[in-house]
């Protein structure tokens, strides 16, 4: 088994990442930090804190070296930290010591890591943002289409009253389309730049660290924080809180889709099920046990953040570590759940024979709370259900419908809708067009 299966030439398509794997490779970051050395150096250049020429000299340098990771192996691991091996590289390859020595004026190392991550998560989010709108552009539909389709609800695993498709497809897809609408306040309140110095004061980066700050941020198109947040991990711990709720809410739809293909009445059929090596009738929900698998990795990872956010004093190697160990593998969870999730949710169509047989079982007891509110035209609750409790004990007992057996026993009630799917849906079928209408108001506000 490969360390890690985001990375894994064998299981790449059963926990694809997209692109977003690549974002956490040795050369993503060697090249996310050669940018922000750059925009520091045109920042300053363009402030007169380091000359001009020698900004220029450095913004042509990050964007036409190739440095190789394995070459900053030994460096790194002396150091704890990759800054000052890459910084030597880059000046090595500069070859312009007059210029060379004005990289990185003023700045620590974790200025300069904590920024570039931020340039890639950000490239992160923007792409499980694509997978999430597919899926919800994809379940629109579903629940547009099947906004009336009667199907068995289920509570604790046991069939309870009829609802609609379109209900259940409405309930997969709202925690997906808050957590798209919560995207613009998360990118703007915690992708953040970086600079602070080496404890957090600036002291290094001259009068105005402020304004650099601020300009740095610009250049970079990211957030100023207007302040030092060395030991305050809060923006990484918001972001990784949302990639593990979209995470959870991929699983709700995973586990649904398990439970609704397993063996006897499979009211879902998926368009490329796994198959077993060796029983020929299997037609496994692999993306479906995908989604779930994921989730509570994700939420593990999350833990070992929060117990990694409360470094010593003004910054600390150890708390530090333990994030970088923890914050990769939750984006690839939440980036796989949402690749999986929009590659499963367009394979899915709903089976209305099965759903109609699922209805029918128990003798159709899933009318039996309709029946109990019929009965109380002509007696108390309590009676009510009682009655109708007798009556679902012996259509178990006898395999005789509830219906029918209601009928003989009430023959002047009206029935009809009592028994009829299409009468007993409640809110669902609006629930269902309120979440299509949702979907279509975020995704195409024209």
């Amino acid at each position: 088994m490969a360390a890690s299966l985001f990375d894994s030439a064998l299981y790449a398509d059963l926990f694809p990442t997209g692109d977003v794997a690549r974002l956490f490779s040795d050369s993503a970051e060697i090249r996310a930090m050669l940018l922000v050395e750059g925009a520091l150096a045109k920042a300053q250049g363009a402030r007169g804190d380091i000359p001009a020429d020698s900004a220029a000299a450095i913004g042509r340098a990050v964007m036409e070296v190739a440095l190789d990771p394995g070459a900053l192996r030994r460096e790194t691991g002396q150091n704890g930290v990759v800054v000052p091996a890459l910084l030597n590289a880059l000046r090595e390859e500069m070859n312009a010591p007059e210029h060379a020595q004005y990289v990185h004026w003023g700045a620590t190392s974790q200025d300069i890591i904590d920024t570039a991550l931020m340039l890639r998560l950000r490239q992160a989010l923007g792409a499980i943002e694509g997978d999430v709108a597919s899926t919800l552009t994809r379940l629109q539909h579903l629940a547009e289409d099947h906004a009336d389709l009667p199907m068995a609800g289920r509570t604790y695993g046991q069939i309870a009253t009829p609802t609609s498709f379109g209900a259940v497809v409405a309930a997969w897809g709202y925690p997906l389309l808050a957590l798209l609408q919560e995207l613009p306040d998360l990118r703007r309140d915690n992708l953040w730049v970086s600079l602070s110095g080496a404890a957090g004061t600036a002291s290094a980066l001259g009068r105005d660290a402020a304004g650099l700050r601020a300009d740095l941020a610009a250049g970079l198109a990211l957030g100023d924080p207007g302040r030092n947040w060395h030991g305050d991990r809060t923006p990484i711990l918001r972001i990784a809180d949302w990639l593990t709720r979209l995470t959870t809410a991929y699983a709700k739809l995973g586990e649904d889709v398990i439970a609704l293909r397993q063996s006897g009445i499979a009211e879902l059929d998926l368009a490329a099920p796994g198959a077993s090596s060796t029983m020929p009738q299997k037609q496994n929900p692999i993306a479906a046990s995908v989604l779930v698998a994921l989730a509570p990795q994700a939420a593990a990872q999350m833990t070992a953040l929060h117990a990694s956010a409360s470094p010593q004093h003004q910054r600390d190697g150890a708390h530090w570590f333990g994030e970088w160990l923890a914050l990769p593998q939750l984006v690839a969870c939440a980036a796989s759940a949402a690749r999986t999730g929009q590659a499963l949710v367009a394979q899915i169509t709903p089976n209305p024979e099965q759903m109609s047989a699922a209805l029918g079982q128990n003798g159709g007891g899933v009318f039996a709370e309709a029946l109990s509110f019929a009965l109380c035209q002509s007696m108390r609750r309590p009676e009510a259900q009682a009655a109708v409790k007798n009556l679902c004990k012996t259509a178990q007992a006898t395999g005789e419908s509830l219906h029918s057996l209601a009928s003989q026993t009430y023959p002047d009630l009206p029935l009809a809708d009592v028994f009829a799917a299409e009468a007993q849906l409640g809110q669902a079928p609006q629930e269902a067009r309120a979440f299509a209408t949702a979907c279509a108001d975020h995704l195409n506000p024209d």
